[in-house]
């Protein structure tokens, strides 16, 4: 079986490189075409419980977790509909897809009973950007970073109802899935209908900025615009998610600002 062997103190090393991490477990579960293949960690037996516990989250885009929502055919051509989007020779583009992968698996560790409709939302929630952002990012030159938002949501709805209708979706799960695409960018109100779904979308979106995209973000952007994200990301989590966050293996400038949030 292909594998790779991680050290429990390269993972914990200040200095450890989330991205070649990332592009060498890219690069062991596409050789494999599907075929099953194995991390081993070793290092300290104290240490390993939670180490296993943050690798395993970073690395759950992997897993394919699904439940009897998403467990039929139709899934199956929503899932190979939304691969066929991404050219992921393009960076951007990889990290957007394996953002979407890891926010439908934080939809399913937060709710093991989330319906089909905020599973398929998880997956086409940013699929606006592959049009606005696959080669060089500008949501940081937004006069109105709400604003930018809000239009990024509605834009990616429109995008969503139109590609599942390609996928042979049903028109009520499109409607469904375009609200939840819409309003992920803002808390949902408390008489919306679809408030649960919206919050937990949210929040599963947050998850994983924190848990799989702020390295590169930080790297990208730069302190400041990270420091902003990470404000603006944690407001978008419900307190009692807010506990996931001690349990994710944060750089330690992303930990920094978080502590300064909270003080």
């Amino acid at each position: 079986m292909p594998s790779l062997l991680l050290r429990i103190a390269d993972w914990d090393s200040p200095g450890f490189h989330f991205y070649n991490f990332d592009a060498q477990m890219n690069a062991l579960a596409e050789r494999g075409a599907g075929k099953p293949f194995a991390l081993t960690l070793q290092g300290d037996d104290r240490r390993l419980p939670a180490a296993a516990h943050e690798v395993l989250t970073r690395c759950q885009r992997f897993l394919g977790r699904r439940n009897q929502a998403s467990g039929h055919p139709t899934f199956d051509r929503v899932l190979e509909r939304h691969r066929a989007l991404h050219d992921l020779s393009k960076p951007l583009v990889r990290a957007d897809f394996d953002h979407a992968l890891d926010t439908w698996q934080w939809v399913l560790r937060l709710a093991p009973g989330a319906g089909l409709a905020v599973q398929i939302a998880a997956l086409f929630h940013d699929v606006e950007r592959l049009v606005t952002e696959a080669d060089v990012r500008v949501e940081h030159r937004a006069a109105d970073y709400q604003t930018f938002k809000d239009g990024h949501a509605r834009r990616g709805a429109e995008m969503t109802e139109d590609l599942l209708a390609a996928a042979g979706v049903g028109a009520e799960m499109r409607w469904r899935v375009g609200r939840l695409v819409a309003g992920h960018e803002q808390p949902p109100a408390p008489d919306d209908p679809d408030a649960p779904d919206l919050a937990l979308l949210n929040d599963a979106d947050a998850l994983s900025f924190f848990s799989l995209n702020s390295p590169g973000y930080l790297d990208y952007y730069g302190p400041e615009p990270a420091r902003r994200k990470v404000a603006y990301t944690l407001a978008r989590l419900r307190p009692e998610t807010r506990k996931r966050l001690r349990r994710i293996r944060l750089r330690s400038e992303i930990a920094a600002c978080l502590e300064g949030l909270a003080a």
